[in-house]
């Protein structure tokens, strides 16, 4: 019986994943209904602001979710939003017992919902597959839990560890395969963010170049507002907004990249720079739950030594540059081995001859 929960549970999870970038600020959730060992029902969160992955697998059950079996990979809501409590749908569809991945992050939620359903008599099971159900709503529960978003460091790099030569140049580093898939990344993540270094020497798009791909938010850290107003982001057609964090007060330069469409954001300064913190806290504040960070290197640097990032995606490609070439992460490093920065749960991945490495830091330093 274990396995086929498991199964079942799987199946929701599959169907999570199709919310996966459309649902935020909320999260992704998929539910199956389950009655006599055969699948009576399916449903997914399709969108903010639309029913809920319960109400469309209750709606293919029908009258058969009486008495049936109910798997879905996050807790059920117990309150009302823009959709009323999930908790009191399956309630009144009258289901047999209810297993959940994982208990709701949500304050508005956390257990109110599985309360909900023990009171109308109905049989509940919290914690099935729980760590795949916490995987894919990573970004949800930081912000839920913290008020900031869940940053994605990713990096392309040589076998020796270089995102570029002593020149600057690093087109192309890894292959087409690999840059689709950072493509795919973009559309699914809430905002992508750059130093203005990368928007000087890159001149980026930013977008997600794949069909019917998303565009996320565009972030710069400009410190100085060095960022010139004909940059591509800035003329590029996008429903997506660009935002340009900064500590300048110049009056002038804001007043032209506010003409060119971008949304200039004065933050909190430290050591003459944007305080990332700051910076972190009023992109959660801004319903930004994920952060695709994809450079440069000092930005990178920067953010890893503030803690203000929660997993790597590390590129790295069959090439050896050698010599003075760039490392991912600029500013100043560690002096002892003792002291790096360790990682955990590693798992790798293929993309043609390139190796990609995924990875969570160990330990996070205080964000306070």
């Amino acid at each position: 019986m274990k396995h086929f929960n498991e199964q079942m549970m799987r199946r929701a999870l599959v169907l999570a994943r199709r919310g996966v970038g459309r649902t935020s600020p909320n999260p992704a959730v998929g539910c199956v209904v389950v009655k006599d060992g055969a699948i009576i029902g399916e449903g997914w969160h399709r969108k903010a602001g639309t029913p809920h992955a319960e109400v469309h697998a209750l709606l293919a059950a029908g009258e058969n979710a009486c008495g049936a079996d109910v798997y879905v990979t996050l807790e059920p809501c117990s309150h009302h939003g823009k959709t009323p409590p999930c908790a009191d749908a399956l309630v009144a569809a009258g289901v047999g017992q209810v297993f959940a991945g994982m208990v709701d992050p949500n304050p508005k939620v956390s257990g109110k919902g599985l309360a909900r359903l023990r009171q109308a008599g109905i049989a509940v099971h919290e914690g099935l597959l729980e760590k795949e159900c916490r995987q894919i709503n990573e970004p949800f529960i930081k912000h839920v839990a913290t008020g900031m978003p869940f940053v994605i460091c990713k990096s392309a790099m040589t076998l020796d560890g270089k995102i570029a030569t002593a020149s600057g140049d690093s087109k192309w580093i890894t292959s087409d395969k690999s840059r689709r898939y950072v493509h795919s990344l973009r559309a699914v993540v809430d905002a992508v963010m750059v130093g203005s270094g990368t928007v000087e020497v890159d001149d980026p798009l930013l977008t997600a170049r794949i069909p019917n791909g998303r565009d996320p938010m565009r972030v710069i850290v400009d410190s100085r507002l060095r960022i010139a107003p004909k940059a591509r982001l800035l003329q590029v057609e996008s429903t997506a907004s660009t935002v340009i964090a900064t500590v300048s007060d110049d009056a002038a330069k804001i007043a032209r990249l506010e003409k060119a469409g971008a949304s200039v954001v004065r933050c909190s300064e430290k050591d003459g720079r944007v305080d990332l913190v700051d910076l972190m806290h009023r992109l959660g504040a801004m319903q930004v739950q994920s952060i695709l960070l994809e450079g440069g290197s000092e930005l990178a640097g920067e953010m890893l030594r503030s803690g203000l990032i929660d997993k790597f995606l590390l590129f790295y490609a069959p090439k050896l540059v050698g010599g003075g070439g760039k490392g991912p992460f600029g500013g100043a490093g560690v002096e002892k081995i003792a002291d790096a920065s360790m990682l955990r749960e590693i798992s790798v991945r293929r993309f043609d001859e390139d190796i990609l490495i995924t990875a969570y830091p160990e330990m996070q330093c205080s964000r306070d």
